[in-house]
């Protein structure tokens, strides 16, 4: 999703040593997953799985290949709400014991199973609860073409364990091959090869032969299409959207093209996009394969198709090479977003990379004003959801940490060792320590006095940002501020829309706009530019956020229209919050929530129930 280092070593691992397991997981290297991998591992899944629209529930079994090195007597599997029905062993399906331990509000429960020291499979009959947390089921009226309904999954953080009994943990990858049957009117796709065509028979064959994490795991069904935009990447949607989405996207090609000069050969195969319905709760989720989109991307100018290069990125830093807890999770999101904004600058120019950039590092200011003790780059999330990281701290300040090391080392080298870094731990979970030796033995040691000007410790296991941050600035954004003072000093709107051209220097304007702003104000400058009516989803909650706050009542129709409609976090977290601001404005927003609760996902809802009581 669009979210070091060492004889020095002792100073660093100190500073980590307060994160220790949860305590109702001990004996796990990973503070969230009930597991023990160094005990017994899963290597493989066999899955097959029966989609049941009417109960809404998932039913079939998980058959794990399993490596028993220490000859144990007991594998463990994470769960949450899952009926577990029975579990065998081997190929003679013979039955074997299991109990599932006391249940923890993030975690779920770990199910033991008694296994045999020879044991090599292990195979467990269950069904899904209607509440997963992973699924959303949503009826036609809540797709876009209204006529079917649709499924699908978000694993990440920790709740692939709410859909597959499974070690539920990113330091632990496997391949899979899945057999999923759903309506014959309807097409499945999953994090794996798939089928570009409905099969009348509604039964789906998936394989994924590189080992992938759990949190990787995915699916969706639904009226799907494809529609290819080169000869390895395309757009699978409903029909509705396919045409406009394969538009939008249409450069994916040229994206992939240059993220494999910068960092390596695309080791996955195909890279297809598929556009979900409204109510996705991410920008999109780098699903090996297939990424999970948002139709909040599709603004018709290929604006905000960078959400696209980030998600392709993954397919490096995340997928490739994926931070091995959830308290690294920055070693998946900073590189990420450094490597984004490469394939930004390297298809679209430096000046828009620059503009990405400086919003980048505003919205980080935000965030470092808001998240106290959560600003380091090392978190620290045991006890809590996982989910509580995916802020800007783990993909603005990693990227400016990254940005830093950049600007200390040369470009060039940067480049060099962040390939050799791809390449060396490919298909490999690794922790923030172990990708600070390879810094210091493949980076620092070779260039004397470079530890030093990067200050490595400061950045990662430090709150705030560092006094060394690179400097940020664009010459359309500066161009932007002469445009601000100008009308602050005159109040005159006229002639704007001429003068800000592009969905990032609109977005810059908003942003830049003063907090005496008022509604009178707001009128004017919404007059001249036409913000309320933007279909772009990026502006539109920026501006419906200066709407909120500033009394802009003319646009209090379209914000409730949005809250509605559109599901993605990042944009219904600070309207929200906005609206709780003040008791008439948490009334308001109690009011739209009775409508729109029922559309979005869990990862969105929950946060929301907080922020609402």
């Amino acid at each position: 999703m669009k979210y070091i280092f060492i004889s020095t070593l002792c100073l660093f691992f100190g500073a980590c040593q307060q994160n220790k397991p949860h305590s109702s997981n001990e004996g796990s290297a990973d503070p969230h997953s009930y597991s023990n991998p160094q005990q017994a591992v899963v290597k493989h899944l066999d899955l097959d799985l029966k989609v049941d629209f009417e109960s809404h529930i998932l039913s079939g079994r998980a058959e794990w290949t399993i490596e028993n090195g220490t000859n144990s007597d007991t594998i463990i599997f994470d769960t949450r709400g899952l009926k577990i029905e029975k579990v065998v062993l081997g190929e003679d399906v013979k039955e074997t014991s299991f109990t599932l331990g006391k249940e923890d509000k993030f975690l779920g429960q770990p199910l033991k199973v008694h296994i045999k020291p020879s044991s090599t499979k292990v195979t467990i009959w269950y069904k899904t609860s209607e509440e997963a947390a992973a699924l959303q089921w949503l009826t036609p009226a809540q797709t876009a073409g209204k006529k079917h309904p649709f499924l699908f999954t978000q694993s990440q953080a920790i709740l692939a364990r709410t859909w597959i009994p499974c070690q539920d943990s990113p330091g632990i990858r496997f391949t899979y091959n899945a057999v999923v049957t759903v309506p014959h009117e309807l097409m499945a796709v999953m994090s794996a090869e798939n089928s570009q065509k409905l099969r009348t028979d509604g039964v789906y064959h998936f394989k994924q032969v590189h080992a992938i994490p759990s949190y990787l795991m995915a699916l969706a069904v639904g009226d799907l299409q494809f529609q290819k935009t080169d000869e390895r990447t395309g757009v699978y949607a409903e029909p509705v959207t396919l045409p406009k989405a394969a538009w939008e996207f249409a450069e994916m090609g040229k994206m992939v093209n240059a993220a494999e000069k910068l960092y390596g050969p695309y080791r996955w195969g195909r890279y297809d996009v598929l556009v979900l319905p409204p109510s996705f709760p991410f920008g999109g989720m780098e699903n090996p394969m297939l990424t999970f989109a948002t139709p909040t991307v599709i603004a018709g100018d290929r604006s905000l198709v960078s959400l696209i290069a980030h998600e392709l990125a993954h397919s490096w830093s995340g997928n490739l090479v994926t931070n091995a807890t959830w308290n690294d999770f920055w070693l998946n999101e900073g590189f990420t977003t450094y490597f984004e904004r490469r394939i930004v600058e390297a298809v679209y120019g430096r000046e828009e990379a620059e503009m990405q950039e400086v919003l980048g590092f505003q919205a980080l200011k935000e965030s470092i004003g808001e998240s106290g003790d959560d600003t380091k780059l090392k978190g620290n999330f045991a006890g809590r959801d996982p989910d509580e990281g995916m802020t800007d701290i783990a993909y603005e300040k990693g990227y400016f940490f990254l940005k830093t090391i950049e600007r200390a080392a040369g470009r060039e080298a940067f480049d060099k060792f962040l390939k050799g870094y791809f390449d060396q731990d490919a298909f490999k979970s690794v922790t923030t320590e172990e990708f600070v030796k390879y810094l210091e033995s493949n980076l620092l040691a070779k260039n004397a006095g470079l530890s030093d000007k990067i200050g490595v410790s400061g950045w990662i296991y430090q709150t705030g940002l560092p006094s060394n941050i690179a400097p940020v600035n664009s010459g359309k954004f500066k161009a932007i501020d002469s445009l601000v003072a100008q009308w602050k000093a005159t109040n005159k709107t006229a002639g704007l829309r001429d003068r800000i051209k592009t969905t990032n220097e609109l977005l810059y304007f908003i942003k830049a706009l003063p907090e005496s702003l008022s509604a009178s104000q707001m009128a004017l400058i919404d007059k001249e530019l036409a913000i309320t009516k933007s279909g772009n989803a990026e502006i539109q909650c920026a501006w419906y956020t200066l709407a909120v706050r500033h009394q802009y009542k003319p646009a209090y129709a379209r914000t409730e229209e949005f809250l509605v409609n559109v599901g993605r976090r990042k944009f219904l977290l600070p309207l929200y919050k906005e609206m709780a601001a003040t008791p008439e404005g948490k009334a308001w927003a109690i009011q739209i929530y009775k409508k729109a609760r029922p559309n979005y996902h869990s990862v969105s809802y929950n946060t929301i129930d907080q922020i609402l009581k």
